[in-house]
């Protein structure tokens, strides 16, 4: 286990640097994360929406048109495929939340880690949740992102998903796990591409643990 975290870890590393040039000023690290994004949504042919068109549309994405809702407060940009089972978290509740993941490094074009493979199948990422006063908190107790970063925060981007989707289990075939598309920028990404100024893709299932 320890060899695959460090051959992930030199990954890392390596995009990192080739994303973000000690000479550049913050400025134009953000200029080439926005275009990162811009080629990434032209490329995938992604359909965006505005927060009062999410509305409008009882808070789903058409997945047949590709749309994905933009967060202009964060600069997520998010696409749920399915809402999920179950029920939403609660206002005050806490609860374990099971997630399986693949994150993308944009501007280097290469999948840094995923879970959702079958080596790691019985390794989920195991995150603690709260939901109080309409904000939402959590942070890792075990799994991939947790071992790799060596940090227990759970990136913000990752908890833009929560007011929408249902975390259940499922109880038969028809009932699905809640799954997601995000583009997170490095303010609301991990902790090395806050630093390296450079975004990620996600795709994620929520599923509520125990």
């Amino acid at each position: 286990m320890k060899k695959v975290v460090y051959l992930f870890l030199g990954v890392l590393m390596l995009s990192s640097l080739t994303a973000c040039d000690k000479t550049e000023s913050y400025a134009e690290q953000k200029e080439k994360e926005r275009e990162a994004i811009r080629q990434f949504i032209a490329k995938s042919s992604i359909t965006t929406i505005t927060e009062a068109e999410f509305a409008q549309q009882n808070y789903t994405t058409d997945v047949a048109k590709n749309q994905y809702v933009l967060f202009t407060n964060s600069g997520v940009y998010m696409q749920i495929i399915d809402e999920g089972c179950g029920e939403k978290l609660q206002s005050g509740e806490t609860a374990e939340v099971i997630c399986r993941f693949r994150e993308t490094n944009l501007m280097a074009d290469s999948i840094v880690l995923t879970n959702n493979v079958m080596y790691y199948a019985s390794l989920p990422d195991r995150m603690n949740v709260s939901y109080t006063g309409g904000t939402y908190s959590a942070s890792f107790v075990s799994g991939l992102m947790k071992n790799t970063y060596n940090d227990a925060s759970v990136p913000s981007g990752w908890l833009v998903a929560l007011p929408y989707i249902k975390l259940g289990r499922p109880a038969n075939q028809e009932e699905g796990l809640a799954r997601v598309k995000l583009i997170v920028p490095h303010s609301e990404g991990n902790k090395i591409a806050k630093q390296a100024v450079y975004p990620c893709f996600y795709e994620i299932t929520y599923q509520r643990g125990r």
